[in-house]
This record gives structure tokens, C-alpha cells and sequence, in this order.
């Protein structure tokens, strides 16, 4: 490490060796002009796009920085990491393109699809293990594994030069994109990519302005640097698992509260949007946090009309089998989707009232679960309804309160509607 590495500090003197040191080895990922998030808000909008990486994310950048810094005789003794997917995917194949031996720890929740693709990257150079049952249990095994063995543990994000590493996405835009943008809108889980970023602008583009994305389940960034350290966020909302955090690393947070960028909290809801946005009009396949920067772009203040704006996309490891999920949090929270407990009389026709005289001619029932009670005069249902236009809501429910039916909406924080979403 340089003098100021050893001191848990970055420059973008280390940024510029991490590019220069895989080169070769790590290809430029495009960058793109968005016609669609350009025309929605009047900005010149450009998008990185780390999900074209070999790995499908930034993560390679890191780690291929660290592990090709390390002195022979800790690359014969190989090394060890945990991820949840895209960290263990950057690990295998910088070691499969340096020769040296890793050992991959997965929780057991890791999709089998997942498990295959990072054993396939690091081919014969990789030792794959599923230990756990969450990614924590995961990383206590592979940092139990680094004590025993002498094996060099590459963390996910909390290290200068895996910070280093992920700050050449930044360079690397602003060189492609020809000229210096206005603002670059960061997603931020741990914290390294953010970091590597300010390391890198501060110094070389000081009148840039720095956006750091969060998910707002996961919003750990913004509470450490309101405490002035790292802090443990509870509660936190696994959906955007590639950057639900909830503590930042000590280098990270280092780097970044020297600069502190403008933090914004993005509903898990708008990142589903997006990621739709994303998938149909641009043909992107992005992971949740990969959606978070452009995501952002709507609650992103103080920018002006026609600024220029770099989106990081940092990556595409999306499971097919969530996209379901992920249409149902952009419904609910776009206002087309809403649930209602119902108690249909009953009589013969009840159903049919229900449909003639509540629903709009663009509505439609996405889910009907009935139980008749012979015993009672009423017969609850759970009814789910997909709205033409959010702007329906208001119409509908006063179309219900003239019916004999006793109707209660579910609101999104009923304990109930965690099972629907």
C-alpha cells in the first residue's frame, strides 16, 4: 500500500494505478446516452454501464486491485472472501486471471444460478463453499477460515485498494464521456464505490457534484455521516440485497466524510420502477441496486436544466424468477395497486354487484380469495385490484361506499400486506 493507503486514506494518484494495473485485463464497460431519462427530465443524462462487465458488476475493478498487490508468498497461500454474488464473482475471476487460489464462501440462500456462475468464472482456481444461513454467518466462516489457514481475506468493500479499484469506474467515465459532467449519481450499499469516487473527483474534478444513491431500507451512508461514524442500521429492507447494508466500512466512511456527498434515500418502490424502465424501453436487464442511480434522478435536487449527469448502472446480476415481485412494488407504489378485505353478502349476485358497480371499465382483480361461511350472513374475501390510472383511487372508493358490501382498504403498512408483496 502507498504511505496514504496505511493510513486508511485514497488518492486519485491510487485510482489511476488501479486502472493502469488491469488495463489489459478488465475492459472498458460503454457509456451510454439515456433518450429516455434525458427527455423525463430535461437533463443530458449518460449511463455507465458496469452490468456489460465479464461479472456483470464493477466488482472485478477491486478486487483484481488488491489481489494483484499482494506479495508472493500471501498469493501462494491464496485467499478468501464471502459474498452474497457479485463480490464472489469479481473475486473468481481476478483470481482466475492471476493464477491464484480463492475460496468462496455463499450463504445457503445464494440462488443455485448464482453458486454455478461464480464456480464457472473461477474455474479451477476456486474452492466454492455454502455455509450459513444468512450472508453474516457466511463471512464469519470465511474470516474463521482466513484465521486457520493464512489465506488473505478480500472484504466486499471496507479496504483502500478495493475502494481504489472501484473508483476507475468514475475515471473511466469521465474519460469516455470527453468533457467533465456536472454531477455523477453514485448507488451506495457499503460504501466502496462511493468512496473510490470521491477519492478520485475530489481531487481531479473538485466542481463535480457527487449524488450518493441509498436505498431508503438501507439508508446507512446518510446515518453515519448524520453521527459523524459508522453506525448499525436496523431494520433494514433485503430487497436491493446489493446494497443493503446496514453498516458501512470504517474506510469507506473515512474517505467519504472528508467530501460528504449529497445522500439520497430511494424508495425501494421507484428503484422497481425503474428497473422496468430500464428493461422495456432500454433493454437493460439491471439488479436492483443497479437501478438505484438513475432511479435517484427523481428526487435528485439543485440540478440545472440541461445538466450533464453520469448514472452509474453498477451491475446486472438480476434473478429472473423476482421480476414478479418486482412488478407488484412498482404497481403499488406507481398507486395502480391496491388491496381490500371484503364481506360479500351472502346472496346470489353479490359478486356480480361488486363488479358492475365498483370497478372502472380499465380496472382489473389481480386476486380473489374467498371463504363462504354457510353459518354467517357474509362471506370475507381478499381482493386485489390493478388500477387503468393511479388517478382512479379516489372514484372507485366513493363507487364502494355505495354498495352494501363493508369494504376496508389494506394499507401498505398493514402486518397483512407483507404477505401479498
Amino acid at each position: 500500500m502507498t504511505e496514504a493507503m496505511e493510513k486508511g486514506l485514497v488518492r486519485a494518484s491510487d485510482v489511476t494505478a488501479a486502472a493502469e494495473r488491469f488495463a489489459d485485463v478488465i475492459r472498458p464497460s460503454p457509456l451510454q446516452r439515456s433518450e429516455r431519462l434525458s427527455a423525463r427530465y430535461g437533463l443530458d443524462v449518460w449511463l455507465k454501464r458496469e452490468d456489460q462487465q465479464a461479472v456483470r458488476s464493477y466488482k472485478a475493478r477491486g478486487a483484481y486491485n488488491l489481489i494483484a498487490r499482494l506479495p508472493a508468498d500471501e498469493r501462494r497461500r491464496g485467499v478468501v472472501c464471502a459474498s452474497a454474488g457479485n463480490h464472489g464473482q469479481g473475486v473468481a475471476l481476478a483470481c482466475a486471471l492471476l493464477g491464484v487460489r480463492a475460496t468462496v464462501y455463499l450463504p445457503r440462500t445464494t440462488p443455485r444460478q448464482k453458486r454455478e456462475r461464480v464456480r464457472s468464472i473461477g474455474g479451477e482456481h476456486l474452492r466454492l463453499i455454502v455455509e450459513g444461513d444468512t450472508y453474516d454467518e457466511a463471512a464469519a466462516a470465511a474470516t474463521a477460515y482466513a484465521h486457520s489457514s493464512g489465506a488473505t481475506l478480500v472484504p466486499a468493500f471496507d479496504d483502500p485498494r478495493i475502494i481504489a479499484g472501484q473508483g476507475t469506474v468514475v475515471k473511466e467515465a469521465v474519460e469516455q464521456l470527453g468533457c467533465v459532467p456536472d454531477a455523477v449519481i453514485v448507488p451506495v450499499g457499503g460504501g466502496g464505490l462511493l468512496a473510490g469516487a470521491v477519492a478520485w473527483l475530489r481531487e481531479a474534478h473538485p466542481s463535480v457534484r457527487i449524488v450518493g444513491a441509498e436505498p431508503q431500507g438501507a439508508a446507512s451512508m446518510a446515518a453515519a455521516l448524520a453521527a459523524g461514524r459508522p453506525v448499525t442500521v436496523t431494520a433494514v429492507d433485503p430487497f436491493v440485497d446489493g446494497a443493503a447494508v446496514s453498516t458501512v466500512g470504517t474506510h469507506t466512511y473515512a474517505v467519504v466524510s472528508q467530501y460528504p456527498p449529497h445522500m439520497l434515500a430511494v424508495p425501494e418502490g421507484r428503484v422497481c420502477v425503474e428497473m422496468l424502465d430500464l428493461y422495456q424501453s432500454d433493454g437493460i436487464i439491471s439488479e436492483p441496486a443497479g437501478a438505484l442511480a438513475s432511479a435517484a434522478l427523481d428526487c435528485a435536487p439543485g440540478l440545472e436544466p440541461g445538466a450533464t449527469v453520469v448514472c452509474i448502472v453498477s451491475g446486472g446480476n438480476n434473478d429472473v424468477s423476482r421480476y414478479a415481485e418486482i412488478v407488484e412494488r412498482a404497481l403499488l407504489f406507481e398507486g395502480r395497486k391496491h388491496y381490500f378485505l371484503v364481506e360479500f353478502p351472502q346472496e346470489p349476485g353479490a359478486l356480480r354487484q361488486f363488479l358492475d358497480d365498483v370497478l372502472g371499465p380499465d380496472d382489473d382483480i389481480t386476486l380473489f380469495e374467498y371463504i363462504k361461511r354457510n353459518n354467517r350472513e357474509t362471506g370475507p374475501a381478499l381482493v386485489g385490484i390493478e388500477l387503468g390510472s393511479p388517478d382512479g383511487l379516489e372514484s372507485m372508493t366513493a363507487r364502494m361506499r355505495k354498495v352494501p358490501h363493508r369494504i376496508e382498504r389494506l394499507p401498505p403498512d398493514s402486518p397483512l400486506f407483507r404477505f401479498l408483496s
